[in-house]
């Protein structure tokens, strides 16, 4: 493992703070997951969210990763979908249709008709395995970080009642009744704020807010219907005293939105140079990212030469985490991960980039 002082001074925490280190700090979205055996042979006998309510399984799948790359952090293994439970709705994951809602919100009587659970109740698995996985992990120096999907991207699941193209339904609400939209979104930013903040509690040493779908907005969209429930929950959570990710998929025309996110670190997608990101979301923030994940499935030549495009980009800045622009892919070689994982090691620390 890469030299550690303790995981409050790893690298991946101190570039969080944006402050310098020996080394590019890399750990990757989803590198817990389908392309390595190790997690296959579990699933064979799981379901996913058997998987994600046993806490010794989620932090043995934390693990996984790991134990076999030089990562500079966990994440727990967890589903953004889980927590809604606490506010009664029914999730699960069916095979070729991915996450379900099985009782979407789709009118006044069902975002009335929501419940308030204590979300350590209605989480306490994912905080056990955020307990136990600490536990694995200070011995190695390495940070853990917890999670939870945003406001705006749970609400997509929660109305649709599953994944979507278009999210046509969510945003019909959106549009046609801002007074219930507004009422659903409060409701969810007190679960999502609650949550992350009940994770630092349980051991997580920085959180990540997934926005998956934030790029289904328009700037005045965004501004008025997820900004503010963002600003709203990062400022919860960095309560906590720990950084705050915030990361989101197809928001490069958002970004000047983002930066008023409030988050540390800003988390951003493949679809745009790394330094014209950061230029546009100004200098304080740390940025995470920023490699294609399909590069994990080319020769190794050509994803050597797209993972040092990425570390060019940074320029050697402080506050740069390496990244992918999203998770890692089910056919991806485990090899290339390890190989990729070392180059930006090595790269940062040969070259001084």
């Amino acid at each position: 493992m890469a030299g550690m002082t303790g995981p409050d001074g790893s690298r991946f925490l101190r570039a969080c703070r944006r402050e310098p280190v020996d080394r590019t700090p890399v750990w990757l979205m989803r590198q817990a997951g389908r392309y390595m055996s190790e997690y296959r042979e579990l699933r064979a006998k799981y379901e996913m969210l058997e998987l994600i309510k046993a806490p010794e399984l989620s932090c043995q799948v934390t693990m996984q990763p790991i134990e076999a790359f030089d990562l500079d952090a966990a994440i727990i293994f967890a589903d953004i979908l889980p927590p809604l439970e606490g506010l009664g709705l029914k999730v699960g994951f069916e095979a070729g249709e991915g996450p379900i809602v099985y009782n979407p919100v789709r009118d006044e009587a069902d975002v009335l008709g929501l419940a308030s659970l204590d979300v350590e109740e209605a989480t306490w698995f994912t905080l056990e395995a955020i307990r136990l996985a600490r536990r694995e992990l200070e011995s190695r120096g390495l940070p853990l970080i917890g999670f939870s999907g945003a406001p705006f991207t749970l609400a997509c699941y929660a109305v649709e009642g599953g994944s979507s193209k278009d999210f046509t339904i969510t945003k019909r609400l959106m549009m046609g009744r801002p007074d219930l939209w507004r009422q659903l979104m409060d409701k969810l930013t007190a679960l999502v704020g609650g949550y992350l903040r009940a994770q630092a509690r349980a051991g997580a040493q920085a959180l990540q807010l997934f926005d998956t779908w934030a790029g289904l907005l328009s700037p005045e969209d965004y501004a008025e219907f997820a900004l503010p429930y963002n600003r709203a929950v990062i400022r919860e959570a960095s309560q906590a005293g720990v950084p705050v990710i915030y990361f989101s998929t197809g928001t490069n025309g958002l970004l000047e939105l983002v930066a008023r996110s409030e988050a540390d670190v800003v988390g951003i997608d493949w679809r745009i140079d790394l330094g014209e990101a950061w230029r546009r979301l100004g200098p304080g923030v740390a940025i995470q990212g920023n490699l294609d994940p399909v590069a994990l499935l080319a020769d190794w030549p050509e994803l050597e030469r797209r993972a040092a495009g990425v570390l060019e980009s940074a320029g050697g800045r402080p506050g740069h985490i390496f990244n992918l622009g999203h998770g890692v892919l089910r056919d991806t070689s485990p090899d290339n991960v390890r190989r990729l994982v070392d180059f930006v090691h090595q790269y940062h620390f040969e070259e001084g980039s």
